[in-house]
């Protein structure tokens, strides 16, 4: 490598990881350092981030997702000038309590309520008016969030591409890491394209493979283990009004159904440890999520039209992982985002600058309750 390759492959930041944590990650950080960004794949956001559901649901998580949350809402209400079109359209949320599961459900409509005040509960009458398709008879109470949103996925993750273009960051792809190495206060990182990359600050923006890159780098592991989720497509009932219908999910997770158009976008809420690798669907849990539909409300059409999978990686307390390592200097973790990266992508993308320029966290996150010991990879010790 020439002395002149050597200087345009010299960055501050290396991102590796072209997911929303990192492309999210990337563009605030790009703000005021050089950020080169890296992904193993021929097109950004392969595994997970193009295979979300696309939801955002304020009552979802445990009380730190909440806090991120509810502190992106703005940000995707609001997006900056590289973000070209609406990110977030009205879609409410009903969760459901089967019979015997009301006191669950009004526990977590207790966590709940401070953060989303316009989360409500509901009687099974009333749920039906949401989601025609239940059979109020079968259950306890029901829970409705009038406002969450679907997400437009692909306009989020790529106004953040282009917004770190803009701001001088570079992204490369196809550029799996190989090796890496710390020498003289710079890591040096070596790449499938046959280049390599130096910065003195590594993120392991990895997903599912963030523990493999850890490894590579000396670092413990945090972990993560990825879950295969299965989504299926399936055509809706031609009386059915799709429009203004609200995702149906059950509070213990067996199912949770999607308007898609003249679809129901379904999935058995399936979470089966994994290799990372590109996740194929589980038929075995769309069968058995077509019986606990049918049993729980009055759809029964069987025949799937579309299905695929993706990869939730979570460490055991399910909350994300951003911070420096304790041990490795110039790494620095962001992993973990489970199911939750494309709701909570844009405060968790400031708190983690905020981390790596070793400044207070925001004040919009903090006064939800958070803090970075919540957040960091020290907490595993």
């Amino acid at each position: 490598m020439t002395t002149s390759e050597r200087e345009q492959n010299s960055t501050d930041v290396i991102v590796i990881g072209g997911g929303i944590g990192g492309v999210s990650l990337g563009y605030e950080l790009a703000n005021d350092r050089r950020v080169t960004l890296l992904e193993r794949e021929a097109t950004l956001a392969f595994h997970t981030t193009g295979r979300s559901a696309a939801l955002f649901l304020e009552t979802y998580g445990n009380s730190t997702i909440r806090a991120l949350t509810t502190a992106s809402r703005e940000f995707l209400v609001h997006p900056p000038e590289h973000f070209r079109s609406e990110l977030l359209t009205s879609r409410p949320l009903l969760q459901f309590a089967s019979t015997g599961r009301g006191e669950a459900l009004e526990k977590t409509y207790a966590d709940v309520s401070r953060l989303t005040p316009d989360a409500q509960l509901v009687s099974p009458a009333d749920a039906r008016t949401f989601f025609p398709p239940l059979r109020p008879e079968l259950i306890d109470c029901a829970l409705y969030e009038p406002h969450s949103m679907e997400v437009d996925v692909h306009a989020l993750h790529q106004g953040f591409v282009r917004g770190l273009r803009a701001r001088g960051g570079r992204v490369h792809t196809g550029a799996g890491v190989k090796a890496l190495r710390r020498v003289d206060g710079l890591w040096h990182v070596h790449t499938t394209d046959g280049s390599t990359h130096s910065a003195p600050l590594v993120v392991d923006a990895a997903g599912a493979w963030a523990d493999a890159l850890g490894a590579m780098a000396g670092a413990e592991p945090i972990g993560l283990v990825p879950m295969r989720r299965s989504v299926f497509m399936v055509g809706a009932p031609d009386d059915l009004d799709t429009a203004h219908l609200a995702t149906l999910s059950d509070i213990d997770e067996k199912f949770y159904i999607k308007p898609e158009g003249a679809q129901l976008l379904c999935s058995p809420a399936d979470e089966t440890p994994t290799e990372p690798s590109d996740a194929r669907p589980d038929e075995l849990e769309i069968a058995r999520a077509f019986d606990d539909i049918a049993e729980a409300t009055t759809l029964t059409g069987r025949h799937v039209r579309s299905s695929w999978a993706g990869l939730r990686s979570f460490v055991p307390d399910r909350t994300p992982v951003v911070g420096f390592d304790p041990n490795i200097e110039g790494f620095f973790w962001c992993a973990g985002q489970g199911g939750y990266g494309i709701q909570t992508c844009a405060a968790l993308a400031r708190v983690g600058a905020s981390l790596v320029r070793r400044q207070p966290l925001p004040v919009d996150v903090t006064d939800r309750g958070l803090d970075d010991a919540d957040l960091s990879p020290s907490r595993f010790g």
